[in-house]
């Protein structure tokens, strides 16, 4: 959910207007909208590419998650684990643009422990193939774009750990 509908729901659901400090945000909000838009055009725009780097990457730190019995092995395992670094820079580019947190989580990680530990994949695993999503991803980002868009892919690694 975005700044403005949770100001706007906040206020609705105390019978008021919003305050000045709620403005402030709904404002800081609007200031930073081209650079969120620029940022979720950079990683959409790169998805095959972020994705290919964050999987080589992985595979260099974690060899056994591609070795026989990993939970990687095998060319259907390594497809799903490339389509889940698609999903979760999805993920991070909604966060973006609503500037907000909630979307990853409602969206994408409501029952993703859950769905990971049904299927014995191990979360500090899933929670590295992040952070290699996150280096992959950030450093197409100029320093400042980088710093905005950090934060929502530490989201979801904390939420993995």
């Amino acid at each position: 959910m975005s700044v403005v509908s949770q100001v706007i729901l906040k206020a609705d659901d105390e019978l008021r207007y919003p305050n000045i400090g709620e403005l402030t945000n709904i404002q800081k909000f609007f200031e930073t909208g081209e650079q969120r838009i620029r940022i979720a055009t950079t990683l959409s725009e790169n998805e095959k590419k972020i994705v290919q780097q964050a999987t080589r990457q992985l595979w260099q730190k974690r060899p056994d998650f591609i070795a026989p019995g990993g939970n990687a092995y095998g060319q259907k395992q390594r497809n799903q684990c490339i389509r889940d670094f698609g999903w979760y820079l999805r993920l991070a580019t909604y966060g973006i643009l609503a500037g907000d947190k909630e979307p990853i989580e409602t969206i994408g990680l409501v029952g993703a422990r859950e769905m990971y530990n049904s299927l014995g994949v191990p979360l500090p695993g899933m929670a590295e193939a992040i952070r290699c999503l996150k280096t992959a991803a950030l450093g197409l980002l100029s320093t400042e774009d980088a710093a905005e868009a950090a934060p929502y892919f530490d989201f979801m690694v904390q939420y993995m750990e």
